[in-house]
């Protein structure tokens, strides 16, 4: 299954522990580098965090945002205890200064009347996990449907690809039969005689310094291996960097080797294909 690098994903859950959003963005990386912004409560998580992260995800620089808000009217509890005593101590007070009043929200404002409900870690640690495991699940399909476009690309590529090959390959006749007239236009202009044979060695030599056989055969297998390659469940970006490699090796030497407009052409052709299917290349886990 081919899979994009690049893609967006969010999830976000409601529960004891409060609202959890969980934020994902991803663009291409040779390796999986995480970034994750967490609130502090939730720092302590992170190894866990990125186990996760690495279980689903191989390749791509990934920034991971994790916002939690709450409800403070829901989540705040009364110290009756020491509001008892604290109005204990008020009618005391004034009993002893009649003048003098108390009024309720300035009780309120005594440290440790009003506490914040303690979250339970566990349920924390659970809804963190569930939203983030659904932002991940979000963002692999999203990848998929991305990479499932790069795929029909880069097949169209390698397509365009095998027929520049097969082009070459028909050509290749007319071109040898070319470079003999060539050749035997250039020993006829020769003043001095020509030794037996020696327009045989001359063709050999240089039909041996422009095959380009080997070239259009290797071509032709990278084509396969690719094809091949396009077709597996894991990912494959990396191997397809190096196929890009391989094409753009053969197709140096091919222009390398052209002693014809024709190839010559070909292989710029050939240079430019390769080099669209590299940048779409880069974008592959």
């Amino acid at each position: 299954m081919i899979r994009s690098m690049t893609a967006y994903a969010s999830a976000e859950t409601t529960g004891p522990a409060g609202t959890l959003s969980c934020e994902l963005r991803t663009v291409n990386h040779r390796y999986l580098e995480l970034s994750p912004r967490l609130p502090d409560e939730l720092r302590s998580l992170e190894p866990q965090l990125r186990e996760r992260v690495a279980a689903k995800l191989s390749r791509g620089k990934l920034d991971l945002t994790v916002r939690r808000s709450d409800s403070r009217s829901e989540t705040l509890q009364v110290n009756n205890a020491l509001l008892s005593r604290l109005s204990e101590l008020s009618l005391d007070m004034e009993a002893r200064f009649p003048r003098m009043r108390v009024e309720f929200t300035e009780l309120l404002r005594f440290p440790g009347v009003l506490q914040q409900a303690e979250t339970d870690p566990e349920a924390q640690q659970a809804a963190l996990f569930e939203v983030l495991d659904r932002a991940l699940d979000a963002l692999t399909a999203t990848r998929e449907r991305e990479g499932e476009k790069l795929g029909g690309i880069l097949r169209d590529k390698l397509d365009a690809i095998e027929r520049v090959v097969a082009d070459v390959r028909g050509w290749m006749p007319e071109i040898r039969a070319a470079l003999r007239t060539r050749l035997e236009t250039r020993l006829a202009e020769l003043k001095q005689p020509v030794e037996p044979g020696r327009l045989e060695q001359e063709l050999v030599l240089q039909i041996t310094r422009t095959d380009v056989d080997e070239e259009l055969d290797r071509l032709s297998t990278h084509i396969g291996e690719t094809r091949r390659v396009l077709g597996l469940t894991e990912p494959v970006g990396r191997r397809l960097d190096f196929l890009m490699q391989e094409f753009n090796r053969e197709a140096n030497t091919l222009g390398s080797k052209s002693v014809d407009a024709r190839s010559t052409n070909a292989a710029v052709e050939l240079k430019v294909l390769i080099e669209q299917m590299r940048e779409q290349v880069q974008n592959i886990e």
